[in-house]
């Protein structure tokens, strides 16, 4: 098996090629553009071997070698990826104290190589692997989208409590249409004790259907006079904002999970039959673990989650009450750990583990987690087996 180390950098990449049953450095480390001139000089140096003696290697960081993986998938080339910390722990082994980007190509050659005898140190990438990666990107937007729709909510409502704190109280659920429309247009308790009852009545003028809410124009004008509210007009233009800007990410997520919903149908994943797991949760989940397949056994796939709790045991000391590892995917740890809770909820199989942790003096977070590596344990059995799920108390 020849090797091919490509070190990946964000306007030029690396690479060199090595055959190790000779010893013999059949490229010296070149360095190429990240454009399809460079892709080709790369093409050409790889064409004076076939591709099933070929193994290409390189570092998994980031974004930056998406665009080269791609393209060497498409030629039919088997390519590589590993952890940077991989090649770190290499160079490290072998005493060097020199860091470079040609030196790094050689490195990732000495990890392909080394890897038949150890553990595997790096994971094949197919072209299914790229089936999964809109799911992941889309999965990954929705959460980040979402902690930015709670950093601008909370502060909305510090922007509230200053103009206009009973105003909360008024309505029995916050962001309603008529919620934001009196925050739009007015802003603080002076704005609408001050305002025509007329206009006022305006923004309760809603289409669609949906039941009204019981609060009127008249209702809400007499609160805002007896108001402890003060009118700020940083505060007034400082709602108005952050009720555009909330608008504008409500529809954002719409958009997107409208979109994961279609993936969700097309891939038809068995683990949405898990009473508790929804379109976006089940796809989050299938995204971010990719091909269960890679995965020799349950424990590699728990672990990969990064939910398993850590281990230190020296002599015959053996800690205890260990906080999980959280490696690995920090979105699928939260969608996990969000999903756990409706699936207690209404799977009563689960519901009675719960019960049985709880009985046993673990705590509520403690409880979760033994339940999120149950449910991993169900996931990898449907999901290598293709089978639905079938409840059993």
């Amino acid at each position: 098996m020849i090797h091919v180390g490509i070190d990946v950098g964000k306007l030029k990449h690396c690479f060199c090629i090595i055959d190790y049953s000779t010893g013999e450095e059949l490229v010296t480390p070149t360095f190429f553009q990240n454009n399809q001139t460079g892709f080709h000089v790369l093409s050409q140096a790889l064409t004076a071997f076939s591709n099933d003696s070929l193994l290409i290697g390189m570092e998994d960081t980031g974004h930056y070698h998406f665009a080269l993986l791609r393209f060497l998938i498409a030629q039919g080339f088997s390519v590589a990826l590993m952890n940077p910390t991989t090649t770190d722990f290499e160079r490290r082994r072998q005493g060097s104290a020199t860091k470079n980007d040609k030196l790094d190509t050689i490195t990732i050659c000495d990890v392909l190589a080394s890897a038949p005898h150890k553990k595997k140190l790096y994971r094949l990438v197919t072209p299914a692997n790229f089936a999964t990666y809109e799911m992941k990107q889309l999965t990954r937007q929705h959460h980040n989208l979402k902690e930015q729709l709670n950093v601008y909510s909370n502060r909305l409502q510090r922007s509230i409590d200053l103009t206009f704190p009973e105003f909360n109280q008024l309505f029995k659920s916050k962001y309603v249409e008529v919620y934001m429309n009196i925050l739009r247009n007015y802003g603080s308790a002076e704005n609408i004790a001050q305002a025509d009852i007329r206009s006022l009545r305006k923004c309760f003028n809603i289409k669609g259907k949906g039941r009204r809410i019981t609060l009127t124009a008249e209702q809400l004008k007499e609160a805002a006079q007896v108001s402890v509210g003060y009118s700020s007009l940083a505060e007034e233009m400082n709602i108005r904002h952050l009720v555009a800007q909330i608008e504008l990410l409500q529809a954002q997520i719409l958009e997107i999970d409208k979109k994961i919903e279609e993936f969700s149908h097309q891939s038809n994943s068995p683990i949405l039959t898990i009473p508790g797991i929804s379109h976006f949760s089940g796809t989050s989940i299938v995204a971010e673990f990719g091909d269960v397949h890679n995965y020799e056994k349950v424990s590699k796939y728990i672990k990969m989650a990064g939910v398993t709790p850590r281990e230190y045991e020296s002599s015959q000391f053996r800690a205890e009450h260990m906080a999980i590892t959280k490696k690995g995917s920090k979105y699928l740890r939260k969608t996990l750990y969000q999903v756990i809770i409706p699936v207690i909820r209404f799977n009563p199989v689960f519901k009675k583990y719960y019960d049985l942790k709880i009985s046993q003096g673990k705590g509520h977070r403690c409880a979760q987690g033994h339940c999120v590596r149950k449910l991993l344990r169900v996931i990898y059995h449907l999901l290598t087996t293709g089978n639905n799920l079938t409840l059993r108390c």
